[in-house]
């Protein structure tokens, strides 16, 4: 399995610019961007801009070492032309840049920053846009009222957030969680037939649309070990989770499951299916984020634009260090830029 987009003829080039949002600039956020911006030529990235932040950005790299001219912008169609030249940073918000500090002031920027990149992308004037990390407890006191910036996306494209469906990509795997940020506990009460023949329905067709997998194959786990054991070890699989495959099936999908989860990940079961769909969270970051930590992307699936986001959070811990890793902010850029030249290839052609 690969991460690249499966097909993706399309020049990257030809979508219009990816719109950034930096996340809390008390985390790694801005210093990933502007290295992702100093990578551009040997990573191949399409032309991206932020949304605000310029002297926060240029803080930032100074921090990390790195040149990274910063060039103002006043409309999204000038980033292609100085992209070149520096990251370009369309006028809106900025903030002070203190790693490893949260505060007021970064929390309004990381809000601000994400309403801005939303909305450029909702009304065409973006390609896609690719979230920085935030941490959702400390937005949450100054106004930030969505779960994640999955469901605060969804929203803003006018989205239901049962059709916004997280997936997470890395060069060996693909996952998705059918419940996100939810208690263990509430699990069992939350799967239904009708939740996982819905987000199962829009996992397959944007793997079509947007990756260019014909009739992806799509394995699907079991809640209890050994995916319940004939009822044995819990009984979702019998009641909930097997009707709902024999549902899909019936429609021409190519799902197959339950699985158990525990031998699901191994190297030779990856090769049989396009994507895992888990049953909860852990369920489906735990191989992830073992797997392909420094290259991981969160894709939010069902949206009528495209959102992709490093699989990582702020850490506060090293912000400011040099020590994190830029990978997974160029996959989330990089992968960004192919849907959106899919999406531009489709548009034109029809």
């Amino acid at each position: 399995m690969n991460l690249a987009v499966s097909g993706a003829a399309a020049d990257v080039a030809s979508a219009r610019p990816l719109a950034l949002s930096l996340g809390d600039p008390a985390g790694v956020g801005p210093e990933l961007a502007a290295e992702a911006w100093a990578r551009r030529e040997e990573e191949g990235l399409p032309a991206f801009f932020a949304c605000g932040g310029a002297e926060l950005l240029a803080e930032a790299a100074r921090r990390r070492g790195l040149d990274v001219p910063i060039v103002p912008i006043t409309d999204c169609a000038e980033a292609a032309e100085v992209f070149a030249s520096g990251i370009p940073v369309l006028a809106g918000a900025d903030a002070l840049y203190r790693p490893g500090e949260p505060d007021e002031q970064g929390a309004r920027f990381a809000i601000a920053s994400l309403e801005l990149a939303s909305a450029l992308a909702v009304n065409g004037q973006a390609g896609a846009i690719v979230t920085g990390p935030i941490a959702k407890s400390h937005l949450a006191r100054y106004g930030f009222t969505q779960p994640g910036q999955t469901e605060f996306v969804a929203d803003a494209s006018g989205t239901p957030r049962d059709d916004a469906v997280m997936m997470l990509a890395g060069p060996s795997l693909r996952t998705v969680p059918l419940t996100v940020h939810t208690a263990l506990s509430a699990v069992p009460e939350l799967l239904t037939v009708d939740l996982i023949a819905r987000r199962v329905r829009v996992v397959a067709a944007w793997l079509e649309r947007d990756f260019g997998i014909e009739r992806p194959r799509i394995a699907i786990t079991g809640l209890n070990p050994h995916a319940g054991e004939d009822g044995r070890m819990g009984t979702e699989e019998q009641r909930v989770i097997a009707p709902a495959i024999a549902l899909l099936q019936q429609e021409g999908l190519a799902v197959t499951g339950p699985h158990p989860a525990d031998a699901l990940f191994a190297p030779r079961e990856r090769d049989a299916y396009d994507v895992a769909v888990c049953m909860y969270h852990d369920q489906a970051l735990i191989p992830i984020k073992t797997l392909d930590f420094d290259q991981g992307v969160n894709v939010t699936l069902g949206l009528p634009i495209v959102r992709t986001s490093p699989d990582h959070g702020t850490a506060f811990g090293i912000a400011g260090s040099g020590r994190a890793s830029a990978g997974a902010t160029i996959a989330a850029i990089h992968l960004a830029g192919q849907c959106a030249a899919r999406r531009a290839a489709r548009l034109g052609a029809g």
